[in-house]
């Protein structure tokens, strides 16, 4: 099996920074702020000789209230799962009592340990680990995990004490499914949501705005298909983001819009539905992703409250119209299991392959049903059509005087070619292209032949006359 290596340690010690560097991204969020990782994070490591799953986790601070409470416990979980863990340590502050009630506790647990002194850059390997021999944890590893000093000798020391296996576990890794983006704004029940699809607490749910910040990729198989839920952090109107881990929080969001096959929009029932929700959901429909929309907390409302949110909904979000919308209660698992037929159906759609002659003659019906407007008197000719792309559907159509199709004329197409083609859960993208006239500069060619044969006959002419 592939080894799982966990890193865990103080707040702030250098554990984010080092997933990053092994893994060769920037999927875990880094400042010079303790407390920003909270949930734990998986990436397959690229560093080192061989395939390897690594796993950062939130600071182990001692604090047993709260958010580092239950931060705790999602560091304490991924010890467990671990195959091996890294205990990161920070040169520049020495060794702390919260450092060795940390290594008890890990030499309790009977997992392989090594201790690693980060921020050691430009100091020897005998003054880098002079403080931290008393931690009773063998001789520790002096990095860098910033610039990079001695990382890949430290991860293949790790790995030459697991037996090699030739099963291509890392290329099984990359396939991870059906890629599903939960979104929403804060404490509307993302993390509770993601927590109830997998049947596990696999992220940190907790009854505060803002708990999750990073973009957390939760791999998890469903009946045989793999999916990888990705909970994100909610996004707050912008002038109420101010914090610049939140700023950066926002953009993971929108960059797990981008990335995924379906987007799960989150709406909080209690609350209706608010310009934030709107505004995500703009973000959410100009990515093309295919959408299921969640109205969470459903259970316990009135009928007065219900109706005024479905009305409110239908004059917010009624560009999401073709989304399958469902109302579902994340913390009791109403309806929750609901919301897989609608993600098939929308990724199916979104992926599907469309052929020319089925696009052509369906525009050619659509046509015949409701001709194009007239321009300067001038009708606009629709040609025919083809796919240009997927996850949205792109359908490119070729015609005459194209850059003047109104916007409601565009509507139109999109919204039948979607309805005849039966995509469901997914947004429609139009292309369309101008294509050359044939006869153009056909008439400058004909008066070129009509002068130069008029040319050639004087020439004749003239000839004939001197001889």
């Amino acid at each position: 099996m592939i080894p799982v290596i966990a890193l865990v340690g103080r707040p702030n010690v250098g554990k984010s920074t080092l997933f990053n560097r092994l893994t060769r991204s920037r999927d875990a969020l880094v400042a010079d702020q303790p407390g920003l990782t909270r949930d734990r994070q998986y990436g397959i490591g690229r560093v080192g000789q061989r395939s390897y799953v690594i796993v950062d986790t939130g600071g182990l601070s001692g604090d047993k209230e709260g958010v580092d409470r239950l931060m705790e416990q999602q560091a304490r979980l991924a010890i467990e799962e671990a195959d091996h863990v890294l205990f990161m340590l920070d040169f520049q502050h020495g060794s702390t009592p919260v450092d060795s009630t940390i290594a008890d506790s890990l030499r309790r647990t009977g997992k392989p340990v090594t201790a690693v002194v980060n921020k050691a850059e430009r100091q020897s390997e005998a003054r880098a680990n002079a403080d931290f021999f008393s931690l009773g944890l063998g001789q520790p590893k002096a990095i860098s995990a910033s610039q990079g000093d001695h990382v890949e000798s430290l991860i293949n020391d790790v790995l030459s004490g697991f037996p090699r296996s030739v099963s291509d576990v890392e290329e099984n890794a990359r396939d991870d499914g059906i890629r599903i983006a939960v979104v929403g704004r804060p404490n509307v029940g993302k993390s509770t949501l993601v927590n109830r699809i997998c049947g596990e607490e696999r992220v940190l749910a907790y009854d505060m705005p803002g708990t999750t910040r990073d973009a957390v990729p939760v791999p998890f198989e469903r009946q045989g298909q793999a999916y990888t839920l990705i909970d994100t952090a909610g996004v707050r109107r912008r002038s109420k983001v101010s914090d610049v881990v939140e700023k950066f929080s926002v953009i993971k969001t929108l960059q797990a819009i981008d990335a995924s096959n379906v987007v799960l929009m989150v709406l909080d029932a209690q609350q209706g539905i608010a310009e934030q929700d709107a505004t995500l959901a703009g973000h959410v429909l100009e990515s093309g992703r295919a959408v299921v929309v969640v109205v969470n907390k459903w259970d316990g409302l009135d009928v007065d409250t219900k109706e005024r949110f479905r009305y409110e909904a239908e004059r917010r979000l009624g560009f999401l119209d073709f989304a399958n919308w469902h109302f579902v209660s994340a913390l009791h698992g109403t309806a929750v299991g609901d919301l897989f037929p609608s993600i098939h159906r929308g990724y199916n759609s979104a992926m599907r392959d469309l052929s020319t002659p089925q696009l052509t003659r369906l525009l050619e019906d659509m046509i015949m049903e409701h001709q194009p407007p007239l321009v300067h008197g001038r009708r606009i000719k629709l040609r025919y059509a083809h796919q240009g792309g997927r996850n949205p559907p792109i359908i490119v159509i070729h015609g005459n005087q194209v850059q003047r199709v109104p916007a409601h004329y565009q509507r139109y197409l999109a919204k039948r070619f979607r309805s005849l083609l039966n995509l469901q859960g997914t947004p429609v993208r139009l292309e369309f292209k101008g294509s050359d006239n044939p006869y153009a500069g056909q008439k400058n060619k004909l008066n070129e032949r009509q002068i130069k044969k008029r040319q050639r006959l004087m020439k004749h002419a003239k000839s004939g006359k001197r001889r």
